[in-house]
């Protein structure tokens, strides 16, 4: 009988080990070996629920940055300073770090890799690409990520949809998007005005229907599952959430749980473990 040892190990997984305004960090790559995309909550924290699935530290090929805010930055510099995994982000975010004052420590010059948006590197086995996305922030990044001919394609913080995400979304096997607040529930929200501003702005969050009406509009017959991320607190709800996609997409003919599916994931725990691959 054939060993499906090997077959097994290579399976490209999916984790979200935090996806909300308070920490964010995301594991993409097989039970060996993989990448970490942010790191927004504590090193500790990373460290053990990537270990409840048998993924250590030290078998990290590298930390994808989308941008230099703490919810997704708190624990790279101690992960980088102590395991040595290469952090891998555009120059303006690099320095954001270096500004931001809580991050401590500093990612250090030899843990340090510069990407340029837009052009395709290799992480071992990863073939990585880093698209811009409008954010209020030094600069911010999406990042596609193609293994064994599957891509996966991450989009959080999003000011406003652009033409290069609507072309990821439609090149995309596996989408990580923003569904960051209910407009509704942002406007009555207890944020003052000038906070509700900036997150309703082009440079803000995305919104449950927006970011509905840009998946109806760029969903191919080759995306899978949707995992809806960065939901705010105060101005969403997860059932609030997945039911504005839902609906929004079912209007436009898309059947969710037929065509694709769609997950919100949990803004302080982790998800279950998806196989992709």
């Amino acid at each position: 009988m054939e060993s499906t040892k090997g077959k097994k190990m290579n399976k490209l997984i999916f984790q979200s080990l935090a996806s909300g305004s308070s920490g964010n960090s995301y594991y993409i790559g097989t039970i060996n070996r993989g990448l970490l995309i942010d790191a927004g909550i504590s090193a500790r924290t990373i460290k053990r629920r990537l270990e409840a699935i048998g993924v250590t530290l030290d078998s990290l090929w590298g930390i994808l940055i989308t941008h230099d805010h703490a919810d997704h930055v708190r624990g790279v510099g101690t992960l980088a300073e102590r395991y040595h995994i290469p952090v891998y982000t555009t120059q303006m975010v690099h320095a954001g770090m270096d500004r931001n004052y809580g991050l401590t420590p500093k990612v250090g010059a030899a843990d340090r890799r510069f990407i340029e948006k837009m052009k395709q590197f290799d992480i071992a086995d990863f073939n990585v690409m880093a698209f811009p996305v409008p954010h209020d922030s030094t600069d911010c990044v999406g990042y596609a990520v193609e293994y064994n001919g599957v891509r996966f394609c991450i989009a959080t913080d999003v000011g406003e949809p652009t033409q290069v995400i609507q072309e990821q979304i439609a090149m995309a096997d596996y989408l990580v998007i923003e569904a960051n607040h209910d407009k509704l529930l942002l406007a009555r929200g207890p944020y003052p005005q000038r906070l509700k501003d900036r997150i309703a702005s082009p440079r803000g969050h995305l919104s449950n229907d927006n970011c509905a009406n840009l998946l109806a509009k760029n969903v191919s017959s080759r995306l899978k599952h949707v995992y809806l991320c960065h939901l705010s607190k105060e101005n969403n709800q997860p059932n609030v959430a997945y039911n504005t996609v839902r609906e929004i997409l079912m209007n436009n003919g898309i059947e969710v749980g037929k065509q694709l599916q769609l997950t919100v994931l949990d803004r302080t725990s982790a998800s279950k473990v998806y196989e992709l691959l």
